[in-house]
């Protein structure tokens, strides 16, 4: 059994780790190289400048704006998210009226129908959600501002996405509506795996619903929810907040720099003004921001692992 084994591990390994060592770890290697140079991105000659982009880095007030707005994302997305799913799952699966002649443990009435509903945008890529979301808030003719004209709220016509104050807010709430029904299902997975014994004999002790959710249902799905938001946050420092932006506001970017995340910085830099350099520069702070955003949910969602 012994003979070969380890042969045997490294042969199952070596390609997987040799394609992930090309295509991820070689790109960040390559980004931290080239931002201690001056590359354009257009042109095959550059020179090393040292930390010349660096400090321009830290005296860039759009950098600094577009930091806390990617710190914003990374900490109120996930928890309006997952709370709300949490909230829909529990709902479904735990939350529902004891029936006659039913189980003792159930979700509210058409829960089945519910995690449809709640699921569809997941079907939806989201540069649709997005574009849909343009047009829905278009001051002029989007659904919202006429849903508020028919109900006699002329007086009330935000600008909505073209609104410093509000256009980041608005960028949020669509993230929330197309990312929510993910974690619904994945929840309602995870609250299905939990022994019904454990709800049956807190409602036979009196426990109500909220006192069912944090004693029984939340320590148990903790793993699930950790997880969960080191995701989410990911995704919202990443793909999905530069999709939004870059599709729904005006510039892209906003009013004033208003929506402008880190990594949508990115992408003008390289790809707009031609500073391929000072992309990649900007992209080692993002880096290093997703890795310390990850570590801290890690270190503080750290708690003794629950078995059932």
């Amino acid at each position: 059994m012994q003979h070969g084994k380890y042969r045997f591990i490294v042969g199952f390994l070596a390609v997987p780790l040799g394609l992930y060592a090309l295509f991820v770890v070689w790109p960040f290697i390559q980004s931290i190289y080239y931002s201690f140079t001056d590359w354009t991105g257009l042109s095959p000659e550059f020179k090393m400048v040292g930390l010349d982009n660096y400090r321009r880095m830290l005296d860039d007030e759009i950098f600094w704006k577009s930091l806390q707005h990617s710190l914003m994302f990374a900490v109120v997305l996930p928890l309006v998210t997952l709370g709300l799913a949490l909230f829909f799952a529990f709902m479904i699966n735990v939350g529902g009226r004891r029936r006659r002649g039913g189980p003792v443990v159930s979700g509210v009435r058409g829960s089945s129908f519910y995690k449809i509903v709640y699921f569809f945008p997941q079907v939806l890529s989201i540069a649709i959600v997005a574009l849909l979301f343009a047009f829905a808030y278009n001051p002029d003719s989007g659904a919202i501002n006429s849903l508020l004209r028919g109900i006699g709220l002329d007086g009330l016509q935000p600008l909505w996405l073209g609104d410093p104050d509000l256009a980041l807010w608005c960028v949020m709430a669509v993230l929330v509506w197309s990312m929510v029904g993910f974690f619904v299902v994945l929840f309602s997975a995870g609250m299905a795996s939990i022994p019904t014994d454990l709800y049956e004999a807190a409602l036979l002790d009196g426990a109500g619903r909220a006192t069912t959710f944090f004693r029984i249902t939340l320590p148990l799905l903790w793993d699930t929810v950790q997880s969960g938001w080191v995701y989410m946050g990911i995704l919202a420092l990443g793909a999905e907040s530069f999709a939004v932006v870059q599709i729904m506001t005006t510039g892209p970017g906003g009013p004033d720099y208003s929506t402008t995340v880190l990594v949508l910085y990115v992408y003008q830099k390289a790809f707009r003004d031609g500073q391929a350099a000072y992309a990649t520069t900007i992209g080692v702070a993002l880096l290093i921001v997703t890795l310390a955003f990850a570590a801290v949910v890690m270190r503080l969602g750290r708690r003794e692992r629950l078995e059932y």
